[in-house]
């Protein structure tokens, strides 16, 4: 399995405050994706002058988390690796958010730690 990135990402109702503070510490936002898998969901994803990755997205629920973002070249060998180390999809079947370009999906271990699996579909994939 390869993985090309491995960073944070914070789930908040309250994104846009947790942007401005990561912006004051020297972040800047990449790219936006507005209404993730059609639920209002909202993610921007930052990066700071050294190199440093952050993704922040704008959640509808009380309790923010806080995850990592593991983002792979072979989500299907991904998430198999991931399911026979016992974790499980966040929706509770197999459903991954799939879009132009990228396919993901919330794991969660059995001890409650979370991965936000995503593999970029890039140009020479299609």
């Amino acid at each position: 399995m390869q993985i090309t990135t491995f960073n944070p990402m914070i789930l908040s109702s309250h994104s846009e405050d947790i942007i401005k503070l990561f912006e004051e510490l020297g972040f800047e936002r990449r790219h936006t994706v507005e209404n993730v898998d059609n639920k209002d969901i909202t993610s921007v994803r930052m990066k700071d002058p050294n190199g440093f990755y952050l993704d922040v997205a704008q959640i509808h629920t009380e309790k923010d988390m806080t995850t990592m973002r593991m983002n792979v070249r072979d989500f299907d060998e991904a998430y198999a690796f991931l399911k026979d180390h016992g974790f499980k999809n966040a929706t509770g079947e197999d459903h991954a958010v799939v879009s132009e370009h990228a396919k993901s999906c919330l794991m969660f271990s059995a001890s409650g730690f979370s991965i936000q699996l995503t593999q970029h579909i890039r140009k020479e994939d299609k």
